[in-house]
């Protein structure tokens, strides 16, 4: 079984003005996006059903009542330093031994990409507790220790 965490608002890119915006995706009742209709569609349209569990909230708010080891954590959330260190703080430690960390968006060059994903993984390295197992264009593949 996966879990998916989201809140379903979208990022910061997602939100109206910006590039990545998707007009069918804004909830005028609610004055803002939601994706989580268009996710459960997907679900049922994949027959995922049974397979995820989407938890909708905050990260930090889930991850504070986590209390199971996670075989893999793939974050792939805000861009902001603030909501990539939440993530980092609140799933690390939640990464079984022998268990996968994965991280998207990371960009070497900052020329490519926001720099928080970056920051974290290196983060998550400097701690001891994970090493490099791979890399697949932006997304790293830590295992822990």
């Amino acid at each position: 079984v996966l879990f998916s965490i989201d809140h379903h608002a979208g990022s910061e890119e997602n939100q109206p003005g910006w590039e990545w915006h998707d007009a069918e995706l804004w909830d005028a009742d609610a004055g803002r996006l939601d994706t989580l209709p268009s996710f459960r569609k997907t679900l049922r349209k994949a027959a995922l059903d049974d397979a995820v569990v989407p938890m909708v909230g905050r990260s930090v708010q889930i991850s504070a009542f986590w209390d199971r080891p996670c075989g893999m954590v793939f974050i792939d959330g805000g861009h902001t330093l603030e909501a990539a260190l939440e993530d980092l703080r609140g799933w690390a430690s939640k990464v079984a031994r022998g268990g996968t960390l994965a991280i998207h968006d990371v960009f070497p060059d900052p020329a490519d990409g926001g720099r928080p994903p970056f920051e974290i993984y290196q983060m998550a390295l400097a701690s001891n507790l994970f090493e490099k197992a791979r890399a697949v264009k932006s997304l790293r593949l830590l295992t822990r220790r």
